[in-house]
């Protein structure tokens, strides 16, 4: 192993503890990240219980998988986008289609908004309101706004096309703008 890729020594000794199957090493991760990963798994799956599983899912297949891991990112970066794609999987598995706007009658108005602040809301708020989106555009939302990836990105990991995630994307922004303005 290249210990100069890993985030410390301490990383590293807890991810070769873990490829041994320590239990207590486990536990560690499991500790420092689940809180982190578990807010990821529910802006995209919407609720607590089927967070939860898909959260339990997401470290039993790291832990599985960890002697995979090879230091070149992080292990939280690492360890996340396994919870991304595992709450993919469950929105899959749900069968529920991220919805291809390009081919709903009406267009979003692109109105430009990206250099305007969200109102100021409390955080909480935002959060729940986040949650509460239609199922493709929050997917959308959380990977773009929250977990910085780019259209193109996201076009790969949900299997549609750029422009069906920048509108959903827009819609998205619209929804929350909407939901979110005082009065």
């Amino acid at each position: 192993m290249n210990h100069s890729h890993f985030d410390s020594d301490h990383t590293r000794r807890l991810v070769e503890a873990c490829q041994r199957q320590e239990r207590q090493a486990q536990y560690k991760v499991y500790q420092l990240y689940n809180k982190a990963m578990y807010n990821i798994v529910l802006r995209m799956v919407g609720n607590s219980e089927d967070a939860q599983d898909v959260l339990q899912d997401a470290f039993v297949s790291a832990f599985k998988n960890i002697a995979q891991y090879s230091g070149k990112a992080t292990l939280g970066a690492w360890i996340k986008r396994i919870v991304i794609n595992k709450s993919i999987d469950h929105l899959k598995k749900r069968r529920l289609k991220i919805v291809d706007i390009e081919n709903v009658a009406y267009k979003m108005c692109e109105e430009e908004v990206d250099n305007q602040p969200f109102y100021e809301v409390a955080p909480g708020r935002v959060h729940d309101e986040i949650k509460g989106l239609p199922e493709g555009c929050r997917v959308v939302f959380s990977l773009y706004m929250l977990e910085g990836y780019d259209h193109r990105e996201i076009s790969q990991i949900l299997g549609v096309s750029e422009s069906t995630s920048k509108s959903q994307f827009s819609r998205a922004k619209k929804l929350l703008r909407e939901r979110l303005s005082v009065g």
